[in-house]
């Protein structure tokens, strides 16, 4: 029993000295708190956990910054994680305490994809170290995530604290936001990410085919800049995005750095080179054309220098005139206002969501505002409804054309009768062109460009006087959701081409099975698929959904001359007429009977328990 007594006396002593130096450094006074993961965390930021030193050299090793040798952490100044542009390098440091046993295997991401050399490290207790090497000068592969967000693996053994080390060093702005998440938490997010960047740039790319459409069809050059601004400044946000290092150059960390400036020089002669043609400058205030002018030969110059020139001139340089060039169009616009030029009003509104959301953007770049939502996404929010108000102003600007054409018909209808006819003829012309554009662009928003099939906005519009109609004729209605079984690993191992060619070879293969059916049938997002079976009742539907199911399993998909075999999971639900819920609720029972058919083994049919 003393024997015992005495073993206990040293564990207690041995286990106070180990905890002595961790319980200092964790309530080291003006230091940060330690960061403390549970079973309900699936994602944390770091922010209010993180301490920095700035290595203006860029000398100190990790050893350094352990032992002391370099200057001491402190906190982040306003709890902000966005520095501005700033010489040498930043070692960001953050002890994390994982109290969820039976989740130690976590994803730290910096949420800023323009960061030139990142190497992280994770300190154990035991003194073993993990280091791990990012940034856009290294290959995009070399991420433990192909995610547009630099990324990497990290174990965090339960109850163990964790010392996490970042060392960032780049010529483009110094913003680190840390955050962990789980494996689960990640694909979550990123999946909604991507639908929010796919609908933006999906507007983007529907307004620059109508004006496309425009341009060929009325030639006005207002429409060719229009298009041209639009498509520049979709290249600037690809590329601080950081979609074009992941898609377009991932093996090139020159492009990475130089994509930036060039991008915002060509997007600025595009928005000088509109607003001149829109506003008439050359006729109406033809000093303001001069300097536009002045504006277009500087980005062009700049555009060229940035080749050449280090990115901590160039885009710091680039970001800052960008507040002059957007300036200078609002005053332009209110001259144009003052001038007696009406559709120059809708042109300043649009310019003022994006001047607003651009300034938001770039001060976040300078560390003038705080890293939020608004401030990260406004220049995509802001340029949504520029583009939309832009696109509005146009059309407002031809409809005054046209007022003017009428006006000069009626005060020249007797020495003009000829002319008149003939220009009407045109504007009627110009107006069923315009019929038609909007026709094809309306048709074009109802359907996935990908698979061909309807999307799921379209999906909503037709299911509700689908629903109201089996309500009224008392006549069952079916939903079938349909989920791929292991999409991902199809993209991991042959690549996203053949996966796309998969999704579109699955989506012929399904419409081809419930065309008998009258159904209607969209994609819902990703590898999932959703259709209505108007008439069928649960066990109708359940057939039609395992002929699917069968028909996948037992045909492979030939993609890029490689047999794939593909099976999917399928959610049945039957909507109960008399039920007062709505689509949403519909979607969601069906929804949870894909879950469960999922979470029981995958490739089955599974129908919901509620009708």
């Amino acid at each position: 029993m003393g024997i015992r007594t005495q073993w206990i006396a040293m564990l207690v002593v041995l286990l106070l000295v180990v905890s002595a130096p961790l319980a200092t450094a964790i309530s080291a006074p003006g230091l940060p708190p330690p960061a403390v993961l549970d079973d309900n965390t699936a994602e944390y930021h770091l922010g209010p956990h993180v301490s920095f030193l700035h290595d203006r050299e860029g000398r100190h090793a990790l050893e350094d910054v352990m032992t002391g040798a370099a200057a001491g952490f402190a906190p982040l100044p306003g709890g902000s994680d966005a520095l501005g542009f700033q010489r040498g390098a930043f070692w960001f440091h953050a002890r994390v305490v994982n109290r969820a046993p039976g989740q130690t295997r976590w994803l730290l991401v910096q949420q800023y994809p323009l960061s030139d050399d990142i190497r992280f490290h994770a300190v154990y207790r035991d003194g073993r170290i993990v280091r791990h090497h990012g940034g856009d000068h290294q290959p995009f592969s070399a991420r433990s995530v192909r995610y547009r967000h630099p990324n990497f693996w990290v174990e965090l053994p339960a109850d163990e604290p964790v010392d996490l080390y970042v060392r960032v060093q780049s010529e483009s702005s110094m913003q680190v936001p840390l955050v962990l998440y789980t494996p689960t938490a990640f694909a979550e997010m990123t999946r909604d990410v991507q639908f929010g960047i796919g609908l933006y740039y999906g507007i983007l790319l529907a307004l620059f085919f109508y004006n496309l459409v425009l341009w060929l069809t009325t030639r006005d050059s207002s429409y060719f800049w229009y298009v041209f601004h639009l498509t520049a400044f979709g290249l600037v946000l690809f590329t601080l995005n950081g979609l074009g290092f992941e898609y377009l150059w991932p093996e090139s960390s020159w492009l990475a750095d130089k994509s930036v400036p060039l991008s915002i020089c060509l997007a600025q002669v595009g928005v000088q080179q509109f607003a001149r043609k829109f506003l008439d400058l050359n006729n109406r205030w033809r000093f303001g054309d001069r300097v536009g002018l002045g504006l277009i030969a500087f980005f062009v110059l700049l555009g060229i220098a940035s080749a050449f020139l280090p990115v901590r001139i160039s885009t710091p340089l680039a970001s800052a005139c960008v507040f002059i060039s957007v300036g200078w169009v609002a005053v332009e616009a209110i001259v144009a206002i003052r001038l007696g030029y009406a559709p120059a009003r809708i042109f300043l509104l649009a310019w003022a969501t994006f001047l607003v959301g651009t300034a938001m953007f770039a001060s976040v770049a300078f560390a003038l505002l705080p890293k939020t939502f608004v401030t990260e996404y406004g220049v995509q929010i802001g340029s949504a409804l520029e583009m939309l108000l832009l696109s509005v102003a146009l059309g407002y600007r031809y409809a005054a054309l046209r007022n003017e054409n009428e006006r000069i018909v009626r005060d020249a209808k007797r020495q003009l009768e000829y002319q008149v006819a003939e220009r009407t003829r045109e504007l009627r012309e110009a107006l069923a062109q315009l019929g038609d554009a909007n026709a094809r662009l309306r048709e074009s928003n109802q359907r996935d460009a990908l698979t061909g099939l309807h999307n799921r906005r379209h999906f909503h519009e037709q299911l509700v006087p689908m629903l109201d109609q089996a309500r009224a004729n008392r006549q069952p209605l079916s939903l079938l959701m349909i989920d791929l079984d292991h999409f991902k690993e199809i993209n991991d191992r042959y690549g996203h081409l053949a996966g796309d060619a998969c999704l579109r070879w699955v989506a012929h293969a399904i419409g081809d099975e419930l065309r008998s059916h009258r159904a209607l049938l969209a994609r819902f997002g990703g590898e999932e698929f959703v259709a209505a079976l108007p008439g069928h009742d649960l066990d109708q539907a359940r057939i039609a959904a395992e002929k699917i199911r069968t028909r996948l399993e037992s045909n492979p998909c030939e993609t890029l001359g490689r047999p794939t075999r593909v099976t999917t999971s399928i959610g049945v639900h039957e909507i109960n007429p008399a039920a007062s819920g709505g689509i949403d609720s519909a979607i969601e029972y069906a929804d949870r009977a894909l879950y469960l058919a999922k979470s029981s083994g995958r490739n089955r049919v599974q129908t919901s328990a509620v009708s």
